[in-house]
């Protein structure tokens, strides 16, 4: 007889199967939404820390008052092949211009291993802030990889399909290794 309490238990999300769609907040020329097609072979640097504030009573030696502090936010770090799409070049290059607004929404959904979106990691307010080309060699033969690091102001984690922030992010090629085809699909609601 199958035990109940194991048939809850969900196995953990691959860190190989995952969408990044980042969508500009205004249109730039030469870039299309979302940029590269979301087509990134890594990302890393989801990730939010909180400061505490600690606070010492007078004549309280044995605890102390611990509040919440300032959140920062990490750098999203992207890695893909380079190709001949620039619009990570265009971008970072129009984020420079005085007066422009270059700013984009992101979001990472991890997929679970039968190809169904599971969690979706909300970014706001995206900048690039890093573009760094390949390093090239001639003896090594190796893909040729280009990387972007992204500052945002705001990272929420929801489940995938869930509703929150109402935002109509347009979806396109899936991206993150071994199992996951190059599908397409229209507009849909990602969180």
């Amino acid at each position: 007889m199958p035990n109940p309490a194991l048939e809850t238990i969900e196995p953990p999300y691959t860190a190989f199967r995952f969408e990044v769609v980042l969508n500009l907040d205004s249109a730039l020329p030469g870039i299309t939404n979302p940029i590269c097609n979301a087509a990134f072979a890594e990302c890393d640097g989801l990730e939010m820390s909180m400061e505490p504030k600690i606070l010492r009573e007078g004549g309280n030696n044995q605890e102390s008052i611990t509040l919440m502090g300032p959140v920062s936010y990490g750098q999203l770090t992207l890695r893909r092949g380079m190709t001949a799409n620039i619009q990570l070049w265009t971008w970072f290059a129009a984020a420079t211009q005085t007066g422009q607004r270059a700013t984009a929404q992101g979001v990472v959904t991890q997929w679970d291993a039968a190809g169904r979106p599971r969690l979706s990691f909300v970014l706001t307010n995206c900048l690039p802030v890093r573009l760094r080309g390949p390093s090239l060699n001639a003896k090594d033969g190796q893909v040729a990889i280009e990387e972007m690091q992204i500052v945002y102001s705001r990272l929420s984690v929801r489940l995938a399909g869930e509703a929150g922030s109402g935002q109509n992010m347009a979806s396109s090629t899936v991206s993150g290794g071994p199992g996951l085809s190059n599908s397409t699909s229209s507009s849909r609601n990602i969180i």
